[in-house]
């Protein structure tokens, strides 16, 4: 439980930042509803009376240092993370509190490792990027199937989604993510990541039963390939998505996520297929869930939780899987993920 402690959330009344905030009241936190837009922030909090509402710009550091005020962390929610992270990060550092982030984006994770890694570990503080579906998820199911393995040859994430309806912050997200490449596409091979022209494959995935064989786009690069590879010896690293969802990912026309329970989640569900080698050797960690949105929420506020109660296992900027015990942290949260390990 929380213990009734004050989690400040950027980014609050956005569509992931809503899942936070529920799933922080739940675990016994104290939300603290910050974020950009005032009037966005005060309609949301209407319905959530008793809670701190603390507008802030990310260009005003003054007040972006009251939002934090009090708070044991922040979990930031708001994209393009590109423009949120570093203001953050760097008043998190000011108030001595841990930061934990949602973000896809490559190029900002990427940031967050370049930038602060020796600044927060000198300081001794932690700093968690891209603690979500994409980049969290993947490495912790990467890190938990290599096991006791130091290296391994490749690793591989499929994603099967049913569907993907994305929000106005992961078109917003991508679009920057485009510009920063200049139309360019991105993998990971020979341990680093590389920019490319070339056209993305279509193969077959052999999901586990019962989505079975399954056609997936090849290289369509997620956060996975910063995540995974800043703390485990892989030289190649690929992910691969449903063609399906990559399809309403591109399309401009297709919605935003519709709710069809009483948690607000989409009737969208997903199952990640992660596969590692090494030699003649490979092995299989696989997560089944609903809503790639949602799910988000229990992993960000669960790396709070384990943060708050020194739970982990390093300081500085660190990916889930190395700072936290990966299968342990799947495992915790069975009520919103099924996880299994194949080896």
């Amino acid at each position: 439980m929380g213990t009734a402690q004050a989690v400040a959330v950027y980014g609050a009344y956005g569509h992931t930042g809503r899942f936070v905030v529920a799933q922080l009241r739940e675990r016994g936190f104290v939300p603290v509803l910050s974020g950009r837009d005032s009037g966005k922030l005060e309609a949301f909090a209407a319905s959530l009376p008793g809670l701190d509402v603390r507008p802030a710009s990310v260009d005003d550091p003054a007040a972006l240092d009251r939002a934090l005020a009090g708070t044991a962390a922040v979990i930031n929610c708001a994209g393009p993370f590109a423009t949120t992270a570093a203001p953050l990060i760097e008043a998190a550092l000011r108030a001595g509190i841990p930061y934990v982030d949602v973000a896809a984006e490559i190029e900002a994770n990427l940031d967050t490792f370049a930038h602060f890694a020796d600044r927060a570990r000198a300081a001794g503080a932690v700093i968690v990027p891209a603690m979500a579906f994409y980049g969290g998820l993947g490495d912790l199911l990467a890190t938990a199937a290599m096991g006791e393995w130091t290296t391994a040859d490749e690793a591989h994430i499929a994603y099967g989604l049913s569907g993907w309806h994305p929000t106005a912050g992961t078109r917003a997200a991508g679009t920057v993510s485009q510009e920063r490449r200049g139309g360019l596409r991105l993998r990971y091979t020979k341990g680093q990541l590389e920019h490319h022209k070339d056209d993305l494959p279509v193969v077959q995935w052999p999901f586990p039963e019962p989505m079975g064989s399954r056609a997936v786009v090849g290289e369509f690069t997620m956060a996975d390939v910063v995540t995974i590879p800043s703390h485990l010896s892989v030289p190649e690293v690929r992910t691969y998505m449903a063609v399906e969802a990559a399809q309403e990912l591109s399309a401009p026309d297709t919605p935003a996520p519709a709710a069809v329970d009483e948690d607000g989640r989409s009737e969208q569900t997903f199952l990640v297929d992660v596969v590692v080698r090494s030699g003649g050797q490979e092995r299989r960690a696989v997560a089944r869930g609903q809503d790639i949105y949602a799910v988000s929420a229990p992993l960000a506020v669960e790396a709070v939780h384990r943060i708050l109660t020194g739970r982990t296992r390093t300081v500085g900027v660190a990916s889930a899987g190395e700072i936290f015990d990966a299968a342990d942290l799947l495992r915790s949260l069975s009520a919103h993920i099924s996880f299994e390990l194949r080896r």
